[in-house]
């Protein structure tokens, strides 16, 4: 069973909600963020997005624009990132890896090698937001020749009610519900009718439906946290990073607050 899968079933016989994290690769150095993902593993986080830089991240606020552009400055790679993986997979770390990237990366490397070499690195998952539904067959074809592929994880939004039942039809691991339109990193300002497109997902979904973008504390979800299987951080996340000077203790600090508070009525 993926990793993620085995996770999430995990959490679900211990009645609790997963807590998913995002992490610029690269940032302030490879080492680093492999340091990071030790740290958020011994803290509870669920599963670990590792985003991989790219020049033109149109899903992305701010925050993660200027952390793709800085990791890219500093030489941050796929094939260095790749070889991080490895390392930490090595040094036996489990937690659940997605790689959170942009079609390009993929397509440039070679979808052959790319899915052979996350295989062998042990990324369990990718989230690709400028890949349409309509156009993943050719990676999914390539994903469908091993069962330790990677899981493709599904994105839907507020405007995606019609496609919701074509989008999860054959989804695994979890689905990706953004909160509001737009970009990454805009605070909790979400969508007006969160609580019905979130209700809606749900009802059709038969993995866990996790919600992302703009999400800063456990409380921010608490209007919904009655139909969600888990919260997504990223902007946030890289904002204490950054101002803790990619402090070790300050990433376990937040991410045990927030697991904590997210399960204190579970």
């Amino acid at each position: 069973m993926n990793r993620i899968e085995k996770r999430l079933e995990e959490l679900k016989q211990e009645n609790k909600k997963a807590f998913i994290t995002y992490t610029t690769a690269g940032l302030p150095d490879l080492q680093t963020t492999a340091k990071l993902i030790f740290a958020q593993e011994e803290a509870g986080a669920d599963i670990l997005e590792i985003g991989v830089p790219f020049s033109d991240p149109v899903a992305d606020g701010p925050v993660i624009q200027n952390a793709s552009y800085q990791a890219i400055q500093k030489g941050a790679t796929l094939t260095k990132i790749f070889d991080m993986v490895e390392g930490v997979r090595k040094e036996k770390c489990e937690v659940p890896i997605v790689f959170m990237m942009y079609y390009n990366t993929v397509y440039h490397y070679g979808l052959e090698a790319f899915v052979t070499r996350c295989i062998e690195c042990g990324v369990d998952g990718l989230i690709i937001p400028d890949l349409p539904f309509e156009e993943q067959g050719e990676l999914k074809a390539v994903l469908a020749k091993n069962e330790a592929s990677p899981i493709l994880i599904q994105l839907v939004s507020p405007v995606s009610k019609q496609r919701v039942p074509m989008l999860l039809e054959n989804a695994r691991g979890f689905v990706y519900c953004v909160s509001q339109m737009g970009v990454t990193g805009k605070g909790a300002n979400f969508h007006k009718d969160i609580r019905e497109y979130l209700a809606a997902v749900k009802k059709e979904s038969a993995i866990p439906v996790m919600v992302g973008f703009g999400i800063r504390t456990a409380k921010d979800i608490e209007p919904f946290e009655d139909i969600v299987d888990g919260a997504i951080v990223g902007s946030n996340l890289l904002r204490i990073l950054e101002e803790s000077n990619y402090s070790v203790d300050a990433v376990k600090e937040y991410v045990s607050g927030f697991k904590k508070e997210l399960n204190e009525n579970k």
